[in-house]
């Protein structure tokens, strides 16, 4: 099968196997893992942030930032369509307890700035207070959006105007960096918080990364001990995001490339509405002519055809290209979107 479904089903290389064979171990509760302290500074370093946290999952550091950047009732500034408003099951309600003011983004992800400013709340005794701007990018919601530096910055200048802290759910902010051709640094440091996942692009088998300042990390430690993400011997995971950061960020490129081919390819066939030219990173949103078969149809005649997609939003369905899926099987994808379609042309 060519799996499209997400970039989540990547299986790690045999030489990060290897390196996760071979990583040196210690009890990380007591700060003596070398593998995950070693991962820990490298990300700091990778982000131009003080300290990190290693965790099992993103959803998890998304939980911890939440519940370490505000108080119960505590409100956060978020994007129509954030994952963590989406698919993390109500955890930021139920589990830190805080309220969203959920906002509209702009077709590049941002926010509107003058309603960013005027939603956010003063410490009224009525009214839950905005302790947090939460950002996500690429912004997924819409197919690997990444947003602008520019915007950016200027959604942390009204943060800063305001002394509310931002945070980034940059689960992919590595696709963004390779898209903008800049360090991630560059992008981070607009940001007071950021996590990314180990996972998805860079083929690790799980974990997630925390990153902030010292004292930011030293209680976000304590909330993920509260939630049962302490980890004993964790170099086994953190060698395989030791090996992601050194070797799979290198490759996303080639992720890119195979997405643009295959949002070119399947504008020439009739019936899939797709504009290669809004592509950016490794996610292809792919409408469907109101005359052809219906979304649920075509993704059995996919499956059936060896290719797996799911489907999306607006009727759409998502593709997203990652290691293990090369030129060649977009070829064959491609062909198999072709026979697929045919059948009901």
């Amino acid at each position: 099968m060519i799996d499209l479904r997400s970039d989540t089903v990547t299986l790690p290389p045999p030489e990060m196997r290897e390196f996760i064979y071979r990583a040196e171990l210690g009890d990380d509760l007591y700060g003596e893992d070398p593998t995950v302290n070693r991962l820990q500074e490298l990300s700091a370093e990778i982000t131009g942030k003080e300290a990190a946290l290693l965790t099992p999952s993103g959803t998890m550091s998304n939980i911890i930032a939440d519940m370490t950047h505000c108080r119960p009732g505590d409100e956060v500034i978020i994007g129509d369509g954030h994952h963590t408003m989406i698919y993390e099951v109500g955890a930021p309600a139920a589990i830190a307890g805080v309220t969203f003011r959920i906002l509209p983004l702009n077709s590049d992800a941002s926010y509107d700035l003058d309603r960013l400013e005027q939603s956010i709340r003063s410490a009224d005794l009525f009214e839950p207070p905005t302790a947090l701007i939460w950002t996500e990018n690429t912004f997924a919601g819409e197919g690997g959006i990444v947003m602008p530096l520019e915007e950016l910055e200027k959604i942390s200048a009204v943060a800063r105007k305001h002394s509310i802290p931002v945070f980034m759910d940059g689960a992919r902010v590595f696709n963004a960096a390779t898209y903008l051709n800049v360090e991630v640094s560059e992008i981070t440091k607009h940001v007071d918080t950021v996590a990314f996942c180990l996972t998805k692009g860079l083929a690790a088998p799980l974990g997630s990364v925390l990153c902030g300042p010292a004292d930011f990390i030293l209680e976000a430690r304590r909330n993920r001990q509260k939630l049962g993400g302490g980890m004993r011997q964790a170099g086994l995971i953190a060698a395989a995001g030791i090996y992601a950061l050194e070797n799979m960020t290198l490759r996303l490129q080639e992720d890119h490339d195979n997405a643009r081919a295959l949002a070119e390819g399947l504008a020439e066939i009739p019936g899939f509405v797709v504009d290669s030219s809004a592509i950016q990173t490794n996610f292809v949103v792919v409408g469907l002519d109101a005359e052809r078969p219906c979304r649920d149809e075509l993704i059995e005649g996919l499956k059936d055809d060896g290719v797996l997609v799911v489907p999306w939003r607006k009727g759409r369905i998502r593709l997203v290209t990652h290691y293990g899926v090369e030129r060649g099987d977009i070829d064959e994808a491609l062909g198999a979107f072709s026979r697929v379609m045919k059948q009901y042309a």
